[in-house]
């Protein structure tokens, strides 16, 4: 007989936890450029469909019972509808975000002054390059810990590993380097899905071998993904501890979570996958 204490929570033990999200309307989304591997500018891009699909996601969110804000998309950055990459808020302090491609670079300061006007008085420009929540994830505290103990943090691509440490002295936790390798999951977002503040789900292959092994001492009893729920980007996706939103082609990963007592909710974002971004990468939490 398994003692209780090793089952996984069922989906009664589980609590939604109500959160308040930015997210930006893809009024202007494109692919007219290539910065990452699943971008394809000769590949054609639905914008009607694009934007019902967003509108999609916002409505499974106010649904839930979550505050959505939006931010007033500028043409000209068809990437500003991933919000996940344009700050990073905890305890109401903003982390603001340096975009490494030129493409992006004016998304800083588009978001940073949108918290600015928001009532955000606890505010950092940027010295190094860092994606946002694109590639630091408020990560639960494993082992015992609190929540919120730390950030997991990505580097290989993307963001600068200067720009852990300027976390770390701003938002005053300790913040873990990931080390990315794989070209598809250029962004931690894509590799890593933090579910509660005990558990998360990933994809090992994505991540050198100590960073791995770094995982695997956190998170003992993580979802691992498989290849294929990788490969549909079903590890971009957004928790509230009960309540799992991933793109709907992942369904072996929704089966795991399940199976662990989550609840997941499947989402069509295939358009915005041409650019390679997901229900994550269009979600930026605002915690206070």
């Amino acid at each position: 007989m398994i003692p209780e204490t090793l089952l996984a929570p069922s989906a009664a033990q589980r609590v939604a936890i109500p959160r308040r999200y930015l997210m930006c309307p893809p009024d202007h989304f494109a692919v007219t450029y290539s910065i990452n591997p699943w971008m394809d500018p000769d590949e054609p891009v639905d914008a009607s469909l694009a934007a019902r699909q967003w509108e999609a996601l916002r409505d499974a969110y106010l649904d839930l019972g979550h505050q959505v804000e939006t931010i007033k998309p500028i043409e000209g950055l068809p990437d500003m509808v991933f919000a996940a990459n344009g700050a990073t808020v905890v305890g109401g302090k903003v982390l603001g975000a340096s975009f490494r491609n030129e493409e992006r670079q004016a998304e800083g300061p588009a978001y940073m002054e949108w918290f600015r006007k928001n009532g955000f008085a606890e505010i950092h420009d940027p010295q190094f390059i860092n994606e946002g929540e694109g590639d630091f994830l408020v990560a639960p505290g494993a082992n015992g810990h609190s929540a919120g103990d730390w950030i997991l943090a990505g580097h290989g691509f993307r963001s600068d590993p200067n720009a852990h440490l300027e976390a770390q002295e701003f938002f005053g936790m300790p913040v873990i380097g990931l080390r990315l390798v794989d070209p598809r999951y250029y962004h931690l977002d894509t590799a890593i899905a933090v579910l509660d503040k005990e558990t998360i789900a990933y994809y090992p292959e994505a991540f050198s071998p100590g960073s791995q092994a770094v995982l695997r001492t956190l998170y003992p009893d993580a979802v691992v993904a498989t290849a294929e729920d990788a490969a549909v980007f079903g590890l971009n996706a957004v928790s509230d501890g009960l309540h799992v939103l991933l793109p709907q082609a992942a369904t072996g990963l929704a089966a795991r979570l399940a199976e662990r007592g989550y609840q997941p909710i499947g989402v069509d974002l295939s358009e915005l996958l041409k650019a390679g971004g997901s229900v994550k990468c269009c979600t930026l939490e605002l915690r206070s």
